[in-house]
């Protein structure tokens, strides 16, 4: 039997599009994914995820874009550009120490620059990103509220979520899969953000089995 795809997943907060990954490998939830979460790494120190994480015995790691911020003042933008920079190449070391086969953005809030993709794209490993607004609508940050705001001024009527391939342009990669939901102006933020989690919990189990089910096609044209 061929060893398990392993996925590496990144994180931020509280874990819950981590949990449906989770949920799907065990095979507690359907479809099941067919590939083994090799590690988490989060951003923050406090992210419930790492929690999920730990108590499905995935190993975890760190990685605090603040510790390398740490004794640069704010107005040292040069320093701090610099560390960022560094933040970034030794993220990419980090993957490429866990060499997963499929890197899974779940709640990643901090932008992949080219010093983390160029070497991540070197070694042929796909990323896919979760993004709670369809393609070319509101990319970048606070994308729940903004199309919540657009659609209660009547500028549109659906919002919805994507999974993503990840390029160095923010949320515009390629679409695996979009989700449309309908905006209802009798609806408030919180109602329309509890449709957009229900629908990304389940598109991000879609996005990452396709993503897997490229890799697997690609390593049989290898093989």
């Amino acid at each position: 039997m061929a060893p398990k795809l392993q996925i590496l997943v990144l994180i931020s907060g509280s874990g819950t599009n981590l949990q449906a990954l989770i949920d799907s490998v065990a095979g507690k939830s359907s479809p099941q994914i067919d590939a083994q979460i090799a590690s988490v790494i989060s951003s923050s120190p406090t992210a419930y995820g790492l929690t999920r994480a730990r108590n499905a015995d995935i190993p975890t790691i760190v990685h605090d874009l603040q510790q390398y911020y740490k004794d640069i003042p704010k107005d040292d933008k040069d320093r701090r550009k610099q560390m960022r920079k560094t933040f970034n190449v030794d993220l990419a070391q980090k993957v490429l120490n866990i060499a997963p086969d499929l890197i899974v953005c779940a709640g990643w809030m901090l932008i992949l620059s080219p010093s983390f993709l160029n070497p991540i794209s070197a070694k042929g490993i796909p990323i896919i990103n979760l993004h709670p607004a369809l393609p070319g609508q509101f990319d970048g940050i606070n994308a729940i509220e903004r199309a919540w705001e657009a659609g209660q001024r009547g500028v549109i009527t659906k919002g919805g979520v994507m999974i993503h391939r990840v390029i160095k342009e923010v949320d515009q990669g390629e679409p695996l899969v979009v989700k449309e939901l309908e905006l209802k102006k009798e609806e408030d933020l919180e109602e329309y953000e509890d449709r957009v989690h229900a629908a990304e919990h389940i598109a991000i189990v879609e996005g990452t089995i396709l993503a897997l089910n490229e890799v697997n096609k690609h390593n049989v044209t290898l093989g």
